[in-house]
């Protein structure tokens, strides 16, 4: 089944939907979540609230154009939030390491009023990565989008460690220079 006919049986609150969204994408969902937890059992769980939290959000949205997308962004939400959750003390290293590591270009500041606009955030972002090669582009959101290792995305690409970790260098680095030259305050 295609995507426009699972968000139409969304629309039309037909439970069906449930089933059909996991016969396509559960198994992708599932591994963006074991990724991100490090569990089987809470990535089911995640795996699981996705579905519960699509139900509750179509409508009033309409993903048709873009369903796995708006499926992984709250598969990934509901994981990184069940992470900090299960590890509030010792946070999972995986985590720690892709935060660490993308805060050389994006501070995260505690102060709310010193972030950034979401939004202006996201639209600098995506002219970012629109501005990438789709290798870049790629290797970038499979690391930090993801959450693939450095041998995952070695082994995916046919690349070595060595060009998948530079790769990521430079993005990271030139991601930094194109948010201060937009007036990112790091």
């Amino acid at each position: 089944m295609d995507d426009r006919s699972i968000v139409e049986l969304y629309l039309k609150r037909d439970e069906s939907s449930i089933e059909e969204t996991s016969k396509k994408y559960g198994k992708r969902l599932y591994a963006i979540s074991r990724k991100i937890v490090d569990d089987c059992r809470t990535a089911e769980e995640c795996e699981n609230d996705t579905y519960m939290q699509a139900w509750q959000l179509i409508p009033p949205n309409d993903p048709r154009d873009h369903f796995f997308a708006f499926l992984a962004r709250i598969v990934r939400s509901l994981s990184l939030n069940r992470c900090r959750k299960l590890h509030a003390e010792k946070r999972s290293a995986l985590v720690t390491e892709l935060s660490s590591e993308l805060e050389e270009c994006i501070s995260s500041p505690d102060d709310t009023e010193c972030r950034i606009d979401e939004k202006q955030l996201r639209k600098l972002l995506n002219s970012f990565l629109s501005g990438l090669t789709d290798e870049k582009r790629n290797i970038f959101l499979r690391r930090y989008w993801f959450g693939d290792s450095i041998e995952d995305i070695s082994s995916r690409f046919r690349i070595s460690k060595s060009k998948a970790k530079t790769t990521l260098y430079r993005v990271r680095n030139d991601l930094k220079k194109h948010l201060k030259k937009e007036g990112y305050e790091l």
